[in-house]
């Protein structure tokens, strides 16, 4: 069990990590996601009519479901292709 937390080999913690990492693509998702987000609340707060508003009713849900279902899941799942070239 010992095994599983701990990785006594150090020359097999650079291919783990690497696996992991996150072009620029996935950073700017990331960031539209969250300025959806954080503006889709400010806005359903903020309705310039009250709660009864379009802003509050229809605009801020919209918001916050192209934030949290599209765009931070597409930043977490996106990657490049990579262009594997055989040589035949």
């Amino acid at each position: 069990m010992d095994n599983l937390n701990h990785n006594n080999d150090k020359s097999k913690i650079g291919p783990l990590f690497k696996s992991w990492s996150y072009s620029k693509i996935n950073y700017i998702l990331f960031g539209i996601g969250l300025t959806l987000v954080i503006s889709g609340y400010f806005v359903m707060n903020k309705g310039p009519e009250g709660v009864d508003s379009f802003e509050s009713l229809t605009l801020a849900p919209l918001m916050l479901f192209f934030g949290y279902i599209f765009f931070i899941p597409a930043a977490l799942i996106y990657r490049a292709k990579e262009n594997n070239k055989k040589n035949k």
